[in-house]
C-alpha cells in the first residue's frame, strides 16, 4: 500500500473543494459559480453604465438651467428694447402734435424729427425681434436639455433596479430574478440610448 493509502479530508480540504465547485459539490452547484460570475460582470458593466448615464443626467440638467438663464437674460434686453422703442413712439406722437400745430416755416423741422424717430423705432424693433427669438430658442434648448435630463435620470433609475435585483438573484439563486434583471438592464439601456438620440 506504499504510495496508495486513503487520503483522509481536513475540514480545510472540504472548504477548498467547496469553493472551487461555487457551491455544495455537485455538477448543478457548478452551474451557481458560472451564474454568480455571470451576475458579477453583470453587475459591474451596468454599475459603469449607470455612472456615465448619472454624470449625463447632471450634465444636461446643469445645461438646462444654464440655457434658461440665458433665455431670461434676453427677454430682459428685449424688455428693455420694447421700453426704449415706446418711448422714440410718444416722441414721435409729440413731435406729430407739434408740426400740426407749427407755423409753416417749422413744420419742416418737426417732419425731420418725425422721420428720424421712425427711423430709430424700426432699428429698435429689429433689435427687440431679435433678442425675442433668441430667448425663444433659448428657452426651446432648455426644454430640450430637461427632457433629455429625465431621460438620463429615468435609465439611471432602471439601472439601479437591475443591480438590487442582481443582489437579491446572488442571494436567493432564484433564476427569474436573474431574468428580471438582464430585462431591467435592457430597458435602462434602451431608456439611455433614447437621451442619448435626444428622443
Amino acid at each position: 500500500m506504499s504510495g496508495h493509502g486513503f487520503h483522509v479530508h481536513g475540514p480545510h480540504d472540504h472548504e477548498l473543494e467547496h469553493a472551487q465547485q461555487g457551491g455544495h459539490g455537485g455538477h448543478g452547484d457548478h452551474g451557481s459559480g458560472g451564474m454568480i460570475n455571470q451576475i458579477a460582470m453583470f453587475t459591474a458593466i451596468i454599475a459603469t453604465v449607470g455612472a456615465v448615464f448619472g454624470y449625463m443626467g447632471g450634465a444636461t440638467q446643469a445645461n438646462a438651467g444654464l440655457y434658461k438663464n440665458n433665455a431670461a437674460i434676453k427677454k430682459t434686453e428685449a424688455s428693455n428694447q420694447w421700453n426704449y422703442f415706446q418711448s422714440k413712439s410718444t416722441k414721435q406722437s409729440l413731435a406729430e402734435l407739434a408740426r400740426d400745430l407749427a407755423p409753416d416755416d417749422k413744420k419742416a423741422t418737426y417732419q425731420s424729427k418725425v422721420d428720424r424717430y421712425e427711423k430709430e423705432k424700426g432699428e429698435i424693433k429689429v433689435i427687440a425681434d431679435k433678442l425675442e427669438a433668441d430667448a425663444t430658442q433659448w428657452d426651446k434648448q432648455s426644454d430640450e436639455q430637461m427632457h433629455q435630463h429625465h431621460r438620463w435620470a429615468q435609465s439611471t433609475t432602471v439601472l439601479q433596479v437591475s443591480i438590487a435585483l442582481a443582489a437579491i438573484a446572488l442571494l436567493t439563486k432564484k433564476k427569474w430574478l436573474e431574468y428580471a434583471m438582464f430585462a431591467a438592464g435592457a430597458v435602462g439601456l434602451v431608456v439611455g440610448g433614447l437621451a442619448a438620440l435626444h428622443i
